[in-house]
């Protein structure tokens, strides 16, 4: 399967379409099967040789299989209910998708599914995978071999069993020192909030970090891309307690993305945890600004807010995101529904005073935005410096912004040495 990168500055995910890459009609005595290697969408590239087996393999398998039983479906309808891609399936297809649940949890070389040559038990598959963060172990290739009325399913795994317990080992211990860091009594909020600062501030985005697909690679790794930190993102919450859903799309002038969706206290809430990371802002003079702050653009918006730069895939019907009580920006007391320099500069000042090392001006509004800008830039910041090197004793004052009118914001820099 294609794996794709998305680059925001340099981050992020391409996702992309299924690509059938073998298709082979085979006619045997008793009927029509048909053989086909697939890939996935939006699921890494690791085809070469699914699970390293022919068509003429698989064949064989369905030939000895024809005749086999079903085995017992030990997964029940309470285990998988929850899941969100889960919902959207029939109940023909949510039986498929409990099979293929039970057969890969158990790492099972072949799966047989109730699924015939009419049906899509890819999709099935793909949303599996998508719901399931803990399913790492999974690369997202396949072969099957379709009759009429079943499928003889073959996933591909990316390690041994033995090497899948100790990944698992490895992300437990990863998932045990994040919850440590927060109070089992936090709210709803809280714990978003903190999964979204703790991804930001531990996990470096590195374009072709190993595993950079699942979760481990951010867990574990500490190094991934965008499918690495939302899926992180979607199994730190949903073991807080949190429904947390991986959604498709794409990011603006960048291809494809993923992000999440969260439900905080019964509302549903945007919410992109790499592009909360700062490291790839560029200041006024194009350059990057390698900086410990958290963009908090993306935490808990509203689809307005995410749709100026992202876009969803239409072929989800993914929860309506249309509260913005949660806005990080108005909750603290950052944003302005008007222009008052001097309120601004007071605000400035004393963040200065606090020895706070950026500061925020954001605006609830384009007309305001527009309004301010240019006076911030060339009036107040300068104003504010002059306080900054009179409260510190510095002879010169360095400085730097970075503009966001998609946001109406404008974030400033300070150093105090």
């Amino acid at each position: 399967m294609t794996e794709i990168h998305e680059k925001r500055k340099s981050k992020g995910n391409r996702l992309g379409r299924v690509i059938i890459t073998l298709a082979v009609l085979i006619v045997l005595c008793v009927s029509a099967v048909y053989i086909a290697a697939r890939v996935l969408p939006r699921m890494e590239s690791t085809f070469g040789a699914v699970s390293g087996r022919t068509a003429e393999e698989v064949s064989g398998t369905v030939a000895e299989q024809q005749a086999a039983d079903f085995p017992e479906l030990t997964v029940t309808v309470e285990e998988t209910a929850g899941g969100f891609y889960y919902g959207l399936l029939t109940e023909e297809e949510q039986v498929v998708y409990r099979e293929l649940l039970q057969g890969v949890q158990n790492m099972e070389e072949t799966i047989l599914i109730h699924a015939g040559k009419n049906d899509e038990p890819e999709k099935v598959y793909e949303y599996l995978l998508y719901d399931r963060p803990e399913l790492f172990f999974c690369t997202g290739s396949l072969s099957m071999t379709m009759y009429d009325e079943y499928t003889v399913f073959v996933p591909a795994y990316r390690c041994t069993p033995s090497q899948r317990e100790q990944m698992q080992k490895e992300i437990d211990e990863a998932v045990a020192e994040c919850i440590s860091g927060i109070s089992p009594d936090a709210g709803e909020y809280e714990r978003i909030k903190y999964v979204f600062e703790y991804l930001v501030n531990t996990v470096d985005y590195v374009d072709n970090a190993p595993h950079n697909q699942n979760m481990y690679s951010a867990l574990v790794g500490k190094r991934s891309v965008c499918a690495g930190y939302s899926r992180a993102a979607q199994y730190l919450l949903e073991n807080m307690g949190i429904e947390c859903i991986y959604v498709l799309g794409t990011a603006q002038g960048q291809g494809a993305h993923g992000w999440n969706i969260v439900n905080c206290d019964g509302k549903y809430y945007q919410m992109d945890v790499t592009f909360g990371d700062s490291v790839f802002l560029s200041d006024e003079n194009g350059e990057a600004i390698s900086s410990d702050i958290v963009v908090y653009d993306y935490l808990c918006v509203t689809d307005e807010v995410m749709f100026k730069d992202h876009v969803q895939d239409a072929e989800v019907p993914y929860p309506v995101c249309d509260s913005d009580d949660l806005d990080y920006y108005k909750m603290n007391g950052l944003s302005y529904a008007s222009y008052d320099p001097q309120i601004i500069l007071g605000d400035l000042n004393k963040a200065i005073n606090g020895g706070e090392e950026t500061f925020i001006c954001k605006f609830t509004d384009e007309a305001v935005y527009s309004e301010a800008v240019g006076d911030l830039i060339e009036n107040i910041f300068p104003r504010a410096a002059q306080n900054l090197a009179a409260a510190y004793g510095l002879e010169s004052v360095k400085y730097t912004y970075v503009e966001d009118e998609k946001h109406y914001k404008v974030t400033v820099f300070w150093n105090y040495e």
